[in-house]
């Protein structure tokens, strides 16, 4: 992955932070505004992936992620000591060596307290009864009705863009609310938060791609939407070239009828690839990079001599793991 394609990806993430809550809004704000989209982030296998410029490698397996602490909170000498302790934890069968099996293990055991503890945060702040699930009207309170019925607040535009994602919201508890009845369980707020973790809300995430790119409301993504989504030209700026390369990609690998534009199941095709899963591509990545004497093991000196490339993992949470304690891993 390029520096610039790198780049080119936190400009379209600031952009999207920019659309921020006022300050006192600090907890559970509207879906759309608390996470990065899931289509953002691209296949493993569109780019050369160079670690040495780009720590932060496939971000895909934590979306929905509020803000990561990373290892730059930390002196190298700090990731390297925590960073082999972890190794211990990865080190299932105790032999000295880290296999990729074992870095797959590692990955989604850290994806899914991620989302295990983002739920139950969330589930904390908007459960305000206390039973154990969250109806529409306990999440709308807490999220949506000081921002549209208070009138001090916010102007016009302001509401408007509220209540459209308040809207949006609405569907989507629908349809993570499987019984109709709007009090969603653990699970189906789970599902309402983490749509991309379960495949009957599949249809939703691509659903909301669309509406997210399809800037002429025509119902399909063109290659122009494809590319505004995650790079802006400046004034008399030249284009990169990582956005020619992904205008190819759009032409090669995402426009699949070869029509000049991104119908539904194309757009699922491309964010729910069905070929690989992320989190065993990059298992192997970290293997095959670190792995000096190719024997598809790691050694700790292996890991600890290549950890810039670790703490920006998803073996290390992009670092946030390194914060904990050793007894929270």
């Amino acid at each position: 992955m390029s520096g610039s394609t790198s780049a080119g990806r936190m400009k379209t993430l600031s952009v999207l932070l920019a659309v921020t809550l006022c300050s006192w809004l600090v907890t559970c704000v509207p879906t759309q505004e608390k996470k990065d989209r899931i289509h953002h982030h691209k296949d493993l296998s569109d780019h050369k992936h160079d670690d040495s410029k780009d720590f932060q490698y496939d971000h895909e397996a934590f979306l929905g992620k509020e803000e990561a602490k990373t290892f730059d909170q930390l002196t190298p000498e700090e990731s390297k000591e925590r960073l082999g302790k972890m190794v211990d934890k990865i080190d299932s069968n105790n032999d000295t060596y880290v296999t990729a099996a074992e870095l797959l293990a590692w990955i989604k055991f850290v994806h899914g307290r991620f989302v295990s503890e983002d739920v139950e945060k969330q589930m904390a702040i908007v459960d305000k009864n206390r039973d154990g699930s969250v109806s529409w009207e306990e999440y709308y309170k807490h999220t949506y009705s000081h921002l549209i019925d208070e009138e001090a607040f916010y102007d016009v535009v302001d509401k408007e863009r509220y209540r459209q994602m308040m809207k949006r919201d609405e569907r989507r508890f629908k349809q993570a609310n499987k019984d109709g009845d709007l009090i969603a369980t653990r699970e189906e707020f789970t599902a309402f938060l983490h749509p991309e973790e379960f495949d009957y809300m599949k249809d939703m995430v691509v659903t909301e791609t669309i509406e997210d790119l399809d800037k002429n409301g025509d119902g399909v993504v063109d290659v122009n939407e494809y590319i505004a989504d995650m790079y802006t030209p400046e004034s008399d700026e030249p284009e990169p070239e990582w956005v020619n390369t992904e205008r190819q990609q759009f032409k090669d690998h995402r426009d699949l009828n070869k029509d000049g534009k991104l119908d539904h199941s194309e757009i699922s095709h491309w964010i729910h690839p069905h070929e690989y899963d992320h989190a065993d591509l990059e298992a192997k990545h970290l293997v095959y990079e670190s792995d000096k004497d190719k024997d598809d093991k790691l050694t700790k000196n292996e890991i600890l001599e290549n950890w810039n490339m670790f703490v920006g993992s998803q073996a290390t949470n992009y670092g946030e793991d390194l914060t904990r304690r050793h007894d929270e891993f």
